[in-house]
């Protein structure tokens, strides 16, 4: 009984960081040096736009500069993944050091067009560090992004098309977060440098808060089931007066029943919000806001 009873405590203790990231460390890399890990120990950030995932969002826009503003229905696509290269994990399950590699592509289609017109394309690579210790963790990470218009969208009428800018920049970024129960808080900020165009501003200020209950909304036994989440982002810069944007997101979140060495990855079915500067590279003079609906996929 002793022995059954200390198994039960291992295994509660060994499923509490993957409970909260969905893509946390295996038993079989809990301690030690492990190259290619799976998982990380840095959560993604769930309302972030630009947050490495795969995703697709239905949205109504409203955007402008000045006094013209214009209305669409996009769809908005990311792929991304990020695959870690090495881990020096901790005694506790969950604490450790991660150097991964991480890509994702961000594209907007105008659904209002025949040819469901691509707007703009953002490519992102980077090279995240992070770190966690208990409820604590942190990402280092260093990045590229280049921004493009799509090549339809450059046919159309001058009065009705942004002149394409060469945007790209490379980005040191730094974010702190902290779990507290079933809430996450995160903050930090980030300098770019090498801009282009030049007089593209520095400075980034980041930060933000989730909330995910531990227990299921909808359970569905032993196929998981749905829990509520949420969450905020916001980010303000020079390049806007401090003016902040706000993304914000809410739905249901599928998880699968624990019991598994390798913790299963999640999807969601999300609301979202956003207002502020627009997220989409080549239009990032412009403000925008929208409403949507979209399906992501990833850790959470």
């Amino acid at each position: 009984m002793a022995t059954l009873a200390l198994t039960a405590v291992s295994l509660r203790a060994q499923t509490s960081y993957p409970d909260r990231c969905g893509s946390g460390i295996p038993r079989t890399e809990r301690d030690g040096y492990t190259p290619l890990p799976r998982g990380d120990v840095f959560c993604p950030l769930v309302a972030d736009p630009k947050a490495v995932r795969s995703f697709v969002s239905l949205q109504d826009e409203r955007s402008g500069t000045g006094t013209t503003t214009n209305s669409s229905r996009l769809a908005s696509v990311g792929i991304g993944d990020l695959f870690g290269l090495g881990r020096w994990a901790g005694n506790k399950n969950g604490d450790g050091v991660q150097l991964s590699i991480s890509g994702a592509v961000f594209a907007q289609f105008d659904l209002g067009t025949s040819s469901y017109d691509l707007l703009n394309a953002d490519y992102v690579i980077g090279l995240p560090l992070t770190i966690r210790h208990g409820k604590g963790s942190m990402r280092i990470r260093v990045y590229h992004q280049s921004s493009h218009l799509g090549d339809e969208y450059l046919l159309r009428e001058p009065a009705t098309r942004r002149d394409r800018e060469n945007l790209s920049f490379e980005s040191i970024d730094v974010l702190l977060s902290l779990d507290a129960g079933a809430l996450r808080l995160y903050g930090g900020g980030e300098r770019l440098v090498n801009r282009e165009p030049a007089d593209l501003a520095a400075t980034v200020v980041h930060g933000g808060v989730e909330y995910r209950p531990t227990t299921w909304l909808i359970p569905l036994g032993k196929l998981g089931g749905f829990r509520f989440l949420a969450a905020t982002d916001v980010k303000t810069s020079d390049e806007h007066d401090w003016k902040p944007s706000v993304s914000a997101r809410a739905g249901l979140e599928y998880d699968r029943a624990r019991g598994s060495d390798v913790p299963g990855r999640r999807w969601a079915l999300l609301a979202e919000y956003y207002e502020g500067p627009s997220p989409y590279g080549q239009f990032f003079r412009e403000r925008v806001q929208y409403v949507g609906v979209g399906v992501h996929f990833g850790g959470f």
